[in-house]
C-alpha cells in the first residue's frame, strides 16, 4: 500500500470520526433542550396547580358570597329586606318578639312544650308575634363578615323557613313547629339542617308544603340565603339586649321568669306575658 493511500485512509476515518462526534453531540443538544422543555413544563404546570388551588382557596364560600348578594325577601314580610316578620291579628294589642336560632336545643324544647299555646294565642288575637332568627350556633359573627366556622345548617334552615313564609304565614308556623319537633330536631353538634333534601323532608310533613314546587325550588336554589343572613343581622344589632336564645320581649321589656329564665313551661309563660300584656 502506497503512502498516499495510507494517508487517504486515515484522513477518511478522521473525517467519519468528526463527523459521529457532531452527530453525537448533536442527539446530546437535542436531549439537554426536551430535558429542560420538560422541565419548564414540569414547573409551569406545577406553578399553575398552586396557583389554582390559591384561587380556590382564596374564593368565598357560598354563604360568605351570599353576605352581598341582592336580598330576595320572601312574601310577607316588611322592614329593610324584609326582615320584619310578624304574624297576627292586626287589632291584636301588642306584639310579642320571639327570638330563636334554629339550630337551638332550647328552642326547640321550648317549641315542643310551648309552641302549640303560642300558636292559639296568635290565632286568638291575644297578641302578635315577631320572630326573628339568628344563626349564632352556626358559629356567625356578621358584623366582622365571619360565616360558618361552625356549621351552616341554622343559615340554610332560616333560608328554608323564608321559603315557607313566601307560601303563606300558615306554612312558616307550621314549618318552624316541624323544624324544632322531637321527630326532626337535631342534636346541637349535628349540623343535619344544613342539607337541602332533609329540609325539604321535612317540607313533606306540612299539608302547604308537600309536593310544592315552589318551596322546593326556594330550597334548592338558596332563593332566601341572603334574606337568612339578612334576618341573622337583624338578630345581631337588635336593642332588645337579647344574646341568646330563646328570648321573649314586649314592649321593650325582656319576659323571663323570677329566677331570670326564659319561660319554658305553658303556666309560666302564660304568667310572664299575661303580665307584659297588662303593663
Amino acid at each position: 500500500m502506497s503512502k498516499r493511500n495510507t494517508n487517504a485512509a486515515k484522513s477518511a476515518a478522521r473525517d467519519r470520526l468528526r463527523e459521529e462526534r457532531e452527530r453525537e453531540a448533536k442527539r446530546a443538544k437535542t436531549k439537554r433542550q426536551i430535558i429542560v422543555a420538560c422541565t419548564v413544563v414540569g414547573v409551569l404546570a406545577a406553578a399553575g396547580g398552586i396557583g389554582y388551588a390559591v384561587v380556590q382557596s382564596n374564593k368565598p364560600s357560598h354563604w360568605e358570597a351570599a353576605q352581598d348578594e341582592k336580598v330576595t325577601a320572601p312574601a310577607n314580610t316588611t322592614g329593610t329586606d324584609g326582615t320584619t316578620v310578624v304574624i297576627g291579628e292586626e287589632s291584636a294589642p301588642k306584639t310579642l318578639k320571639v327570638y330563636e336560632d334554629p339550630r337551638c336545643p332550647v328552642c326547640a324544647s321550648f317549641e315542643q312544650t310551648v309552641g302549640s299555646t303560642v300558636d292559639k294565642d296568635i290565632a286568638d288575637g291575644k297578641y302578635k308575634v315577631q320572630f326573628v332568627g339568628g344563626t349564632f350556633l352556626d358559629g356567625d359573627s356578621l358584623g366582622d363578615g365571619k360565616v360558618g366556622s361552625n356549621g351552616e345548617g341554622s343559615k340554610n334552615a332560616m333560608s328554608a323557613l323564608g321559603a315557607a313564609l313566601n307560601v303563606s304565614p300558615d306554612a312558616f308556623l307550621a314549618y318552624k313547629t316541624a323544624l324544632y319537633s322531637a321527630d326532626w330536631h337535631p342534636e346541637e353538634t349535628d349540623d343535619k339542617f344544613a342539607n337541602d333534601s332533609y329540609l325539604i323532608e321535612i317540607g313533606d310533613t306540612v299539608p302547604a308544603l308537600k309536593d310544592n314546587a315552589t318551596f322546593q325550588n326556594a330550597v334548592n336554589n338558596g332563593t332566601y340565603d341572603a334574606w337568612a343572613l339578612a334576618m341573622s343581622k337583624t338578630f345581631d344589632t337588635n336593642k332588645d339586649d337579647v344574646t341568646g336564645t330563646p328570648s321573649f320581649v314586649m314592649d321593650g321589656k325582656m319576659l323571663t321568669t323570677s329566677d331570670g329564665n326564659p319561660p319554658m313551661t305553658v303556666a309560666d309563660f302564660n304568667t310572664v306575658v299575661d303580665a307584659a300584656l297588662q303593663g
